[in-house]
């Protein structure tokens, strides 16, 4: 599979002067977004893109979702992934992996996180590279829980 730069203008993800690596022939566009998730859940991918561009500079990369997501949007730099969302049918998805020191941090502070996020986390199976921590926001009541814990994987990097 070839990979391809473009400009962060050029399809669904966020507006900015990051660069994005596209591993799909094709990323899709505003149009192929709202078609898959809906509006609403289209707002959500744009909210929670915007979140994370306010404090993060990262490279960004499209790719295809695997069996479960037609999409996988992920945001990393320096070899190492913060987060990732994730598109298909009526459904967005924003995982987040906690290694054992951030599993450690999330745990000590646990209690200050809306009782979903502490749910999801119980749940979540722990493999030896970590918890793989799988949301799938249908409005904005999660962000500053996932702000909190996208703070555990890195500090922001923006201003």
């Amino acid at each position: 599979m070839m990979k391809k730069e473009k400009g962060a203008d050029g399809g669904a993800g966020c507006a900015s002067a990051v660069k994005e690596v596209i591993m799909l022939d094709r990323i899709p566009d505003k149009e192929q977004m709202t078609a898959l998730v809906g509006e609403s859940l289209y707002e959500i991918w744009i909210k929670l893109c915007a979140l994370i561009d306010e404090n993060y500079d990262m490279d960004r990369l499209w790719n295809k979702g695997g069996k479960a997501w037609t999409y996988e949007y992920k945001y990393r730099r320096g070899g190492k992934t913060l987060c990732a969302l994730y598109a298909r049918e009526n459904c967005v998805g924003f995982m987040i992996i906690l290694g054992k020191d951030e599993r450690l941090k999330f745990e000590k502070d646990r209690e200050n996180y809306g009782e979903e996020v502490q749910r999801i986390y119980d749940e979540t199976q722990t493999y030896h590279d970590g918890k793989w921590m799988m949301f799938e926001p249908t409005d904005t009541s999660l962000f500053d829980d996932f702000v909190r814990l996208l703070r555990i994987k890195r500090k922001p990097n923006r201003k």
